[in-house]
């Protein structure tokens, strides 16, 4: 399963956790924890970038933040040598 979600992070687009749940027939925690599994194998790593990023982005609308912080957490891939 990882490598399935592996391969829905290349693919790019707009990638939230309960859609993803979804095409994987799993739950969003699930998905949540193999994100962090990915992360600290080195396959992700946390998008950074400035503290207000939402504010011009394109996708502020369609993404969803995190309750508690306002912010979301955006993940990019790492090609592994």
């Amino acid at each position: 399963m990882l490598e399935k979600l592996l391969v829905e992070i290349r693919e790019g687009g707009t990638l939230e956790t309960g859609k993803l749940a979804a095409k994987l027939g799993t739950s969003p925690a699930m998905v949540e924890a193999m994100l962090d599994h990915l992360r600290q194998m080195g396959y992700i790593q946390a998008y950074e970038t400035c503290g207000d990023g939402c504010a011009g982005c394109s996708l502020s609308s369609m993404c969803k933040k995190d309750a508690h912080s306002g912010q979301v957490q955006l993940w990019q891939y790492n090609e592994k040598k």
